[in-house]
């Protein structure tokens, strides 16, 4: 073997040393704190300043967990991962950016869990963040207890280049971009004839341009959930060529500026079940051949312009 063949050796050598200890050093749960130090190794006793630090030294599949109280900034996240915070006191302050992006593998799987995302950033009503949470690729995505607000564009922006499920519960969306044409609690839009299957439970989408707009190949089911006080529409189901899912069972739309539920599209259905719409400008309105199906047990009075009607019905089972 020439001395070629033996540097080339020692060099493959000392890089696969250099992959397996910096995987060896990741550990499966690490530390934030409002007092912690981005140099530290994350531990509980030596904890991360910022979850961007924290994420580097975390394995896949592994936990961040917040300490104490905090500010622990932006993050994107490019693998599975639990981020899990101290209720409000675990916050996410952005100027500019987005909050959190999730930019996994289709595969992944991603927690998110009492969080605060604040786009205020301490600038009293403007907006000055750009998307609390922002999902543009990875398998699954769940979202749990946490308040978004004072976002620019989107409280939580779906919109995956692969198939991939979301589900958001018990979470408060709030003051998204009020100002800005098209900006909204949640927008769900999945791109590259990608699928987005979504569950949103006992979640309020308030204060904002809309509440939540489904665009081509999604599949959503809300439940016990409240849109309230919006600019715009309370819920938007809107299909350009491809079909989608509404499925609404529970809850109240009430106090949106131009309407309360709105279908547009032949391949676009959105289903109600035990609804309560009141005091928006227009109940319930089906658009370009648009499908909005009740199943009789609603309650649609006292909208301002006219409280609409479903365009089909079914029987109780």
């Amino acid at each position: 073997m020439n001395s070629k063949h033996i540097v080339h050796g020692l060099l493959l050598l000392l890089l696969q040393f250099a992959v397996a200890t910096s995987l060896h050093a990741q550990a499966t749960r690490t530390w934030v704190s409002g007092v912690g130090d981005d140099a530290n190794p994350c531990s509980r006793t030596a904890p991360c300043k910022t979850w961007a630090g924290a994420i580097s030294k975390t394995a896949p599949g592994g936990e961040i967990d917040a300490l104490d109280p905090g500010g622990f900034g932006a993050l994107t996240i490019t693998k599975s991962i639990s981020i899990v915070g101290k209720g409000g006191t675990s916050s996410t302050l952005v100027a500019g950016t987005n909050g959190f992006v999730v930019a996994a593998q289709p595969n992944d799987v991603v927690m998110i869990r009492d969080m605060e995302f604040d786009g205020l950033l301490g600038n009293g009503n403007v907006n000055a963040g750009l998307n609390g949470i922002r999902f543009i690729s990875g398998g699954a995505l769940y979202i749990d207890n946490c308040r978004i607000f004072g976002f620019s564009q989107q409280g939580i922006d779906i919109n995956p280049s692969n198939n991939a499920s979301v589900n958001i519960s018990r979470t408060a969306v709030s003051n998204i971009g009020p100002q800005i044409v098209g900006s909204g609690a949640i927008w769900i839009h999945p791109t590259n004839g990608a699928t987005a299957n979504v569950t949103i439970t006992d979640t309020t989408m308030e204060h904002s341009g809309r509440g939540l707009r489904a665009e081509d190949n999604s599949h959503v089911v809300v439940q016990n959930s409240v849109a309230s006080n919006n600019v715009n529409r309370g819920f938007i189901a809107f299909s350009n060529s491809t079909a989608v899912t509404l499925s609404i069972e529970g809850g109240n739309v009430s106090s949106n500026g131009t309407g309360g539920v709105y279908s547009h599209g032949s391949l676009s259905t959105v289903r109600l079940s035990n609804v309560q719409v009141t005091n928006n400008q227009v109940g319930l309105f089906a658009d370009g051949s648009g499908n909005i199906v009740s199943f009789g047990n609603n309650r649609v009075s006292g909208n301002t312009s006219g409280d609409g009607a479903p365009t089909g019905s079914v029987n109780q089972m």
